[in-house]
């Protein structure tokens, strides 16, 4: 079990002296016009801030905490906001100081997405991105992981580190045969089993990790920080927390910042057709771009580019291939490596060696590219967000249950990302969504969002995961601002592009939005 606070005399792994635990209270600041009923004690809560070594719960945790200017600290908030007085959880919060305390407009909120990624790593991860701008100086850059995730506690928990590796081995999912179909579902009904088996607080838990409940938990770390009004950063999935914190909140809302956006009313079939589009587009740049180079893996015509990466990553359905220390290269895990390196153009170079060194029936680059996806660490131990993610779009989305829809969207699927078609007949199968022992708790839909501020919003052109027109569309709903990135990634702001960054920056600081189509160009 984490501990909120170490010892005034450790030190941290920089070499630096730890500094000593403070203890922290504000008295509750908002909503307007008061605190909900029964929740003053958490809106008003101390927090003992202290080392962040004994919060990292994964390796990257680890090594982002290696820094002698990060405090971390524990949040209380209720399990379930109807039953304030019942059993409460904790989530863990990381902040850097602002540079420049006189100056200090308050604390800038960080999520990355997943759903099921972690805030205080991302946070820690931006430190050096902002500590030499405006941000840095005048803001207190906060990170948090949202409930059942990282260090909060307790963890949601599904499948064992071997369990997973079995998993990601197992091409069944392919097989769209009576069944295979019955196979897979009863691996999806054994997954959701164990998500209630393995949490603590089971089905009670699983109900309430969706996006509406840490909406509430931002709002009451909104409050404990000290800030009358939230200031926040939102990518991919953070979008949406960002737009439900601004529905369930919109006069505390001082400035919004939401990068990647995720579309408020697509449904989640739709949402699966049109991140589809989005990998087939980044797809075709990047063969365009490994054609141009003298050993591209794909040959170089482009248009070829589909047939050859179906070539090379098909056979492995029936032979996959050995990595060592007796794992494979399964089909699943070789196109989970290309949607990994898809992300980002800088990840280009290592697919392209991944897809090469396959035609020599070598697996360990795309397989390390799925690990990376997947948060497998060299022990082989696993990161919690691949069942986070689950558990948390279980209860944000009604599930699909119609096996013709299910059909339908794996059909439109491939036709928009033509290279992950495996060649074989499209699976019926339900998901765990469709057996999870709790009820959806939100929906897509138009948010409401009457007194909200300003808002930004950033999308980009060829973004693989949140295509632009997502963004679009939820600058639209919060009738905000949109900036427009034309480049082929994911997520872009505080990532080094300074027509983007200086345009967030300014907003952030003093609301200033850009001019309507403002548009900047990647390098």
């Amino acid at each position: 079990m984490l501990l909120g606070g170490t010892l005034a005399a450790c030190t941290s792994n920089d070499g630096q002296v730890a500094p000593s635990p403070t203890t922290e209270s504000h008295p509750p600041v908002g909503p307007v016009p008061a605190v909900p009923p029964g929740l003053a004690r958490f809106y008003g809560q101390s927090m003992t801030w202290s080392d962040c070594a004994p919060y990292a719960t994964s390796d990257d945790a680890q090594s982002a905490f290696r820094r002698s200017d990060i405090q971390c600290a524990r949040l209380t908030v209720p399990l379930d906001y109807g039953k304030p007085d019942g059993q409460t959880i904790t989530l863990g919060v990381l902040r850097h100081k602002a540079s420049e305390p006189d100056d200090r407009i308050g604390s800038l909120v960080v999520n990355p997405g997943g759903p099921g990624a972690s805030g205080t790593v991302a946070a820690a991860g931006l430190i050096d991105q902002v500590k030499n701008n405006d941000l840095g100086k005048r803001f207190d850059l906060v990170g948090f992981d949202p409930r059942g995730i990282g260090a909060s506690e307790p963890q949601i928990r599904c499948l064992t580190d071997p369990e997973r590796d079995a998993d990601r081995a197992d091409d069944s999912e392919t097989d769209g045969s009576p069944q295979g179909v019955a196979k897979q579902e009863g691996h999806e009904k054994d997954f959701a089993a164990k998500c209630a088996q393995r949490t603590k607080y089971g089905d009670d838990m699983l109900e309430h990790v969706g996006t509406r409940d840490v909406a509430k938990d931002l709002d009451v770390l909104r409050s404990v920080l000290g800030d009358e009004k939230l200031t926040y950063l939102g990518y991919s999935y953070g979008t949406r927390l960002g737009s439900t914190y601004a529905e369930e909140f919109p006069r505390n809302v001082r400035a919004l910042v939401l990068d990647g956006a995720v579309d408020p009313i697509q449904d989640s079939e739709d949402s699966l057709v049109a991140q589809g589009q989005g990998f087939g587009g980044a797809f075709t740049q990047f063969a365009k771009w490994c054609a141009a180079q003298q050993d591209c893996a794909l040959g170089n015509n482009p248009a070829d580019a589909t047939k050859q990466f179906q070539d090379l990553t098909r056979p492995l359905i029936d032979f996959p291939v050995p990595v060592g220390d007796g794992r494979k290269l399964s089909y699943e895990d070789a196109t989970t490596g290309a949607i990994q390196a898809l992300y980002q153009q800088n990840l280009w170079e290592y697919l392209n060696t991944g897809l090469k060194e396959l035609r020599r029936q070598r697996g360990a680059t795309l397989e390390k590219l799925a690990d990376i996806y997947n948060e497998r660490g060299p022990d082989g131990r696993y990161g919690t967000t691949q069942d986070a993610f689950t558990a948390i779009r279980c209860v944000d989305d009604p599930p699909v249950t119609d096996p013709q829809e299910i059909l339908a969207a794996q059909e439109k699927y491939v036709r928009v990302a033509p290279f992950l078609d495996d060649g074989r007949p499209a699976s019926a199968a339900k998901d765990a969504c469709a057996f999870w022992p709790v009820p959806n708790t939100s929906r897509p839909h138009e948010p409401s969002v009457e007194g909200l501020p300003k808002t930004l919003t950033i999308s980009t052109t060829n973004d693989p995961a949140t295509p632009y027109q997502a963004g679009v569309n939820l600058a639209k709903a919060l009738k905000g601002s949109l900036l427009t990135f034309e480049g082929t990634q994911h997520t872009v702001f505080l990532q080094g592009n300074s027509c983007v960054d200086k345009a967030g920056i300014a907003y952030l600081v003093d609301g200033t939005t850009p001019p309507d189509g403002t548009r900047c160009a990647g390098s």
